[in-house]
C-alpha cells in the first residue's frame, strides 16, 4: 500500500493468533486506489476503528439456497420485520446485490460480537420456526437441504457483507441497495438496481441506511419475543 494509505492492525487472536493490517479508506483517493486493484464490491467490517470489538450493527442474511425462490426470500425478510415488529425493534432491509437480502439492525456499538450473534440467533429461530418448509439455521449446507440459510453467524469479527451502494460482480452491474420497506414486496427484483441508475436513486431517496448508524437499540428493554 502506498503510504498516503491508512491501515488498522488487529489481532487476529481466532485463527493464527497473529496481527494482520487492513484497509482503512478515508477518502475518494482511497477508493479510487482499490477500483484501481481490482476491487469491485467494497466488503466492510461491521465495526469501526474506534470500537472494533463493538459492531455498529446486527446483521441477518438471508441466503437462499437452490430449491427457494427471491419470492420466498422477501416472505422471509417480512417474517423477519414482523418479529422484530413484535419486540419493537426497528430493521433496515437491502439488496445484496447478488440473490439475498440483508436485514440490520442499530446496535449503537454498544454490544460485543458475540452479543450481536446471539441476538441474530434467537431471532433467525422465531423467523425459522414460523416458516420452516423453506428455510434453514443449520450451519453445514449439506445438512440444510437445499433451503435457504438464515444467517447469524456474519455477526462476528472480519465476517463482511457487501456495502450499502457498492456495485458486485454480478451480471448487469447490480448493486446492494438500501430499501424502504414498502419496497420490500413480490414486485421486487435483484436488477431492480444496477451501475445505471443507483447514483440517481440515491440522489432521490436520500442514503436510507444512515439510521442503521444511530445511536442502536438497548437489548436489556427487549421483552420477550412471541
Amino acid at each position: 500500500m502506498p503510504d498516503w494509505v491508512a491501515t488498522y492492525q488487529y489481532h487476529s487472536s481466532d485463527e493464527l493468533d497473529v496481527d494482520k493490517h487492513f484497509l482503512v479508506p478515508k477518502s475518494e483517493a482511497d477508493i479510487l486506489l482499490m477500483a484501481s486493484l481490482g476491487c469491485i464490491e467494497l466488503n466492510p467490517w461491521s465495526s469501526r476503528i474506534d470500537k472494533p470489538d463493538h459492531p455498529d450493527w446486527c446483521i441477518i442474511d438471508l441466503d437462499p439456497g437452490p430449491t427457494n425462490t427471491f419470492k420466498q426470500v422477501i416472505e422471509a425478510a417480512l417474517v423477519t420485520r414482523q418479529v422484530l415488529e413484535s419486540v419493537d425493534i426497528p430493521s433496515y432491509c437491502k439488496t445484496s446485490g447478488s440473490t439475498g437480502l440483508h436485514i440490520y439492525i442499530p446496535l449503537g456499538a454498544k454490544y460485543t460480537y458475540e452479543q450481536s450473534k446471539e441476538f441474530a440467533r434467537v431471532i433467525v429461530t422465531h423467523v425459522h420456526h414460523e416458516i420452516p418448509k423453506y428455510t434453514s439455521i443449520e450451519r453445514l449446507v449439506g445438512n440444510r437441504g437445499g433451503k435457504m440459510y438464515l444467517d447469524f453467524l456474519q455477526n462476528r469479527p472480519k465476517a463482511t457483507l457487501a456495502a450499502p451502494y457498492s456495485l458486485r460482480p454480478r451480471p448487469g452491474a447490480t448493486v446492494s441497495m438500501p430499501l424502504l420497506w414498502d419496497e420490500v414486496t413480490p414486485k421486487l427484483k435483484m436488477k431492480d438496481f444496477t451501475i445505471h441508475n443507483a447514483v440517481q436513486r440515491l440522489r432521490e431517496t436520500g442514503d436510507l441506511f444512515k439510521p442503521v448508524l444511530g445511536k442502536g437499540i438497548q437489548l436489556s428493554a427487549v421483552k420477550d419475543i412471541d
